[in-house]
């Protein structure tokens, strides 16, 4: 029974955890990619995290284009769920390698936003060639700049953009061999318990 609620307690804050820290991650990517906060979907995410944000924005500048506010509360953010999930599990309440963890995990929450980002501008792209919908728009525009280096070395051919394919490589290259699987693998990461990893 007891194993029951932890499980159910790791359910809970990786679930409410991730959420905010995929909120948390595509604020980063939207400041990064400069999208347009006039989007409606953009302007949700900014006042979802806006006030946790606001505290750190004051102590952490913003440095070419990264705003570092927003990192530090997504390291805080996935740190406070690693010590809670690990506690939960029966490992120690903290421990210095957690914090590697913590930086994989942010790591791995960003590259599978890009994944999704790209499922789902393939399917639109299929469906909705034309739609004008707010989040399609900042999905396109967050994706535009890894498409965009990869479209200079394989242009649209015949009105198709096969470039997305060489994304698509590149992220399973550094999510699944060479990144960030060795890297869980080498810290000795537990399957299921780091938010963005597997």
């Amino acid at each position: 029974m007891e194993q029951n609620l932890a499980n159910a307690g790791i359910y809970l804050i990786q679930s409410s955890f991730g959420i905010y820290m995929i909120l948390l991650m595509l604020r980063l990517l939207m400041q990064i990619s400069r999208v347009d906060y006039y989007n409606p979907v953009c302007q949700g995410i900014v006042k979802l995290t806006d006030p946790v944000i606001r505290p750190f924005r004051q102590l952490l500048p913003t440095i070419m284009g990264v705003d570092l506010a927003t990192l530090a509360v997504a390291f805080c953010v996935q740190l406070v769920a690693v010590t809670l999930i690990m506690t939960l599990a029966g490992y120690p309440m903290f421990s210095v390698l957690y914090i590697a963890w913590v930086l994989l995990g942010m790591f791995s929450t960003i590259f599978n936003i890009y994944f999704i980002a790209l499922v789902v501008m393939v399917i639109a792209s299929w469906i909705a060639p034309q739609s004008g919908h707010p989040a399609l728009n900042l999905v396109y525009q967050i994706i535009e700049p890894i498409c965009a280096p990869a479209r200079k070395l394989l242009p649209p051919m015949g009105g198709l953009d096969l470039s997305i394919i060489l994304v698509f490589v590149g992220l399973n290259l550094i999510d699944n061999y060479l990144v960030i699987a060795p890297l869980a693998q080498f810290l000795g990461i537990p399957p299921g318990i780091i938010i963005g990893l597997p």
